[in-house]
């Protein structure tokens, strides 16, 4: 399989305005190519090739005067800036086939936007060098921190500029499957915005709410950004300050999802969560804590995570009702308000907590083998059957409200 490595890297000063030249003249040929292409297709003319795009907007544009510092980066960034074009347009139109979600047709890029990117293939001779230092043509060696070992040689490095200024080297390898050791444990999971997720085997992990936390600094740097002076430098410094705030924050989000989702695959052979429709919730009052939970993240780590290592993923039905069904007796009892955290079954008088239940029935619903009895959280007392109430011949009393076994 194949996984993305992304490492830290710190170019000097003169490193960093040839990456932001590199940038530049990627983001224009792009531009140009999609300028191109939207102009044949206005005047009604076939769509055009990347052949022809690249004789149109980098061999015959060096030769102009208005393009000629295109010649002065490497030309391999240029022409993977039309394959970038290419994967865009195809995108979009497998959405309107339905072959993958609906994306939106190619937008020009801007040199405002936040992420900056530019890909080196092997045609461009890129290497690592023996000191450690990432060796990019035209741009010189490039100090690396290399946090781990890359499993494989990889063929192409992505060096990415996020807002906050810093640099990566992204490399996509392929990786073979490392086999953990087989576990009778499965489980499955309900996500949440009180509890970020409940196991089946009845543990709560607390939602670290990092964005909540962060709120108060957050806002004094958007306050301070607010009044600096458009196109001025203090503008800037106080834009990157707040970029990097909020990168601090994904970053802790990313580092509790990778904790907890290595935690849940190593201790479990098969994991089940439910689909959730983050979509639907982000557009509710609910928003912001949708958002700072992050679990479309943590489900696809869980996913590729359970895959590296030998687990079973299995993902059920948004629809599927986990919190109306007692996970002991399986009856359905219908929908509960929210505020509604703990509830008797009325067919089985098991008193449930409402995540727990719903943890057991979404691997139940996975088909995987969780004991009911995880989700109980105390006895519950249910009337006797009218048959057995009263006295008996025998002379002894049943009373009601006998515990459930």
């Amino acid at each position: 399989m194949q996984l993305r490595y992304s490492y830290r890297l710190y170019p000097s000063g003169p490193q960093r305005t040839a990456l932001a030249q590199a940038f530049g003249c990627a983001r224009v040929v792009y531009n140009d190519a999609l300028r191109a292409r939207e102009t044949a297709r206005a005047a009604g003319e076939p769509f055009l090739k990347t052949g022809d795009l690249s004789k149109l907007v980098i061999t015959e544009a060096k030769k102009t005067e208005e393009r000629a510092w295109l010649g002065e980066v490497s030309a391999v960034v240029l022409q993977q800036s039309l394959r970038d074009l290419d994967t865009a347009y195809r995108n979009f139109f497998d959405g309107l086939k339905g072959k993958r979600p609906r994306m939106g047709i190619p937008r020009f890029k801007s040199r405002k936007d936040n992420r900056q990117t530019v890909r080196f293939t092997a045609n461009a001779r890129w290497k690592i060098t023996p000191g450690g230092d990432l060796s990019l043509p035209k741009i010189g060696e490039v100090p690396v921190k290399w946090s781990r070992t890359l499993p494989s040689i990889p063929s192409t490095v992505t060096v990415i500029k996020d807002a906050a200024g810093r640099y990566f080297a992204s490399f996509v390898v392929e990786t073979n499957p490392e086999m953990l050791p087989e576990t009778e444990s499965v489980v499955g999971i309900d996500l949440g915005l009180g509890h970020f997720a409940v196991l089946s085997d009845g543990t709560k992990i607390d939602a670290p709410r990092f964005l909540r936390r962060a709120e108060k600094k957050l806002k004094r740097a958007q306050q301070a950004l607010s009044r600096k002076a458009k196109g001025s430098n203090n503008r800037d410094k106080a834009r990157s300050k707040v970029a990097r705030a909020h990168a601090r924050v994904a970053d802790a989000r990313r580092e509790f999802h990778h904790q907890l989702s290595t935690r849940v695959i190593r201790e479990n052979q098969a994991i089940a969560v439910e689909d959730l429709a983050v979509k639907g919730l982000a557009r509710t009052r609910l928003a912001r804590s949708v958002h700072d939970a992050g679990w479309s993240a943590f489900v696809a780590m869980l996913e590729y995570k359970a895959a590296r290592f030998g687990r079973t993923f299995h993902r059920i039905g948004r629809f599927e009702p986990t919190s109306q069904v007692c996970s002991a007796c399986g009856a359905k009892d219908g929908p509960k308000p929210l505020h509604i955290r703990r509830w008797e079954c009325t067919a089985c008088g098991t008193v449930l907590d409402r995540d727990i239940n719903a943890a057991v029935n979404v691997a139940k619903a996975a088909g995987l083998a969780v004991s009911a009895c995880r989700a109980q959280v105390r006895p519950g007392l249910f009337p006797a059957q009218r048959g057995e109430a009263g006295t008996h011949r025998d002379v002894q009393t049943t009373v009601a409200g006998i515990p459930s076994r």
